[in-house]
């Protein structure tokens, strides 16, 4: 409500801007020739229309900018087009205005002679008799003259400039709001994003084993696994450990040498295969050889692969997933493609973990418009694409 209030009392100050400028742009000056001297005196015409179209085009421009313009524009990567953009809309409003103002103002009186009566009585009354008495002032001497008094329409030139600077001044004033209005937006989504994932932190933290005592657990099965010569185990707690000190150490981090994601989505991969039989879970996963200088916020691809394995494999049926990521100098583009079968019963603690919506909510807080998710089905195929831009 207070917001509403703002914007009431700022365009009834607009509104008598506007009335002042055009009021003092648009002049009746009347004159008649009186015994070899010319009587003169100047009306104003007060609360023309153009005043009220001045004003609906200025709400025009204003609200145009901040509702629609200036979001379309920033899409525009190249600053002279979004430049142009809003400097082609600026004038268009502001001849638009100058169109109306010169159809609205009383051409006619001018030209023809003959004003409008009640403007005629409130200065003055045909008559004959002594030179008229003031208000009319004394200007000069003419060659006598006894016709009807003409009328001239004074345009302060003046008047134009005032009108320009108001719709610059709107102009910056929208800019000035929209990205007032956008930083606290952005504001308020930042704050949300870090307390959900503090939220998320803490219950991990909550949660959790001992890191000391996992670690300690882990290897002392894995030395019990090469004793018996079970080498599949050994290397699947092998690669378990690792996982469990990348989750809990290096993915604190705010980011990450890709080199070590790439690693980790490896051991994820083989570790949900050894659930599968080799024919049930074919894997292909393409990355680049060494992706030099490259970092990466963590975590971010497991749960597309987590999901891959969840619904796209089934007991007894060959299902084949295709991951892939690809670097550029600007951008990193992952994939994944997978079967999706409906028949598959959802685990019951589906809600654990990092999810799909933790990870949409740190794209947006990680990489504010740098970034572009595309999830979608199609025959039976399940398709994720992300596009994060590296600049």
């Amino acid at each position: 409500m207070a917001e509403i209030a703002i914007h009431i009392l700022f365009w009834i100050a607009v509104f008598y801007a506007v009335n002042a400028s055009t009021s003092s742009a648009i002049t009746i000056r009347i004159s008649r020739n009186n015994n070899n001297t010319v009587m003169e005196r100047k009306e104003v015409y007060a609360f023309l229309p153009a005043a009220y179209i001045t004003l609906g085009l200025l709400g025009v421009l204003f609200y145009g900018n901040i509702l629609w313009l200036f979001k379309k524009i920033l899409s525009f990567r190249n600053n002279f087009a979004r430049f142009a953009i809003a400097a082609c809309w600026f004038l268009l409003i502001f001849e638009i205005d100058n169109v109306a103002i010169n159809l609205l103002t009383p051409h006619d009186a001018v030209k023809f002679g003959s004003p409008p009566t009640h403007q005629l009585d409130a200065t003055f009354k045909l008559k004959s008799g002594p030179p008229v008495p003031p208000p009319f002032q004394k200007i000069g001497h003419v060659v006598p003259d006894n016709g009807p008094p003409h009328f001239i329409m004074d345009m302060i030139d003046r008047s134009q400039l005032i009108l320009l600077l108001l719709f610059l001044g709107i102009l910056g004033i929208s800019i000035a709001y929209f990205f007032l209005k956008e930083w606290a937006k952005a504001d308020v989504v930042r704050v949300k994003l870090e307390a959900n994932q503090l939220s998320t932190e803490v219950k991990f933290l909550r949660s959790q084993i001992n890191p000391h005592f996992l670690f300690n657990t882990l290897n002392n099965l894995f030395s019990m696994a090469q004793g018996k010569g079970n080498d599949d185990l050994a290397d699947g707690i092998s690669k378990l450990s690792g996982m469990m000190r990348y989750m809990i150490y290096d993915s604190n981090a705010d980011s990450v040498p890709l080199s070590k994601e790439i690693e980790y989505l490896e051991d994820c991969i083989t570790l949900n295969k050894l659930r599968y039989a080799d024919s049930e879970a074919q894997v292909k996963f393409d990355f680049p050889a060494q992706p030099v200088g490259v970092t990466i916020a963590p975590m971010l691809f497991i749960p597309f692969v987590e999901n891959a394995f969840k619904h796209g494999v089934a007991i007894g049926q060959t299902s084949a997933i295709d991951i892939g990521i690809a670097v550029s100098t600007q951008k990193l583009i992952f994939t994944c493609v997978n079967p999706k079968y409906s028949t598959i019963k959802k685990m019951e603690d589906e809600k654990s973990g990092i999810g799909l919506e933790n990870v949409k909510r740190r794209l947006d807080l990680l990489y504010p418009c740098k970034h572009q998710l595309q999830i979608s089905e199609d025959k039976g195929k399940y398709f994720v694409k992300l596009e994060i831009d590296l600049q």
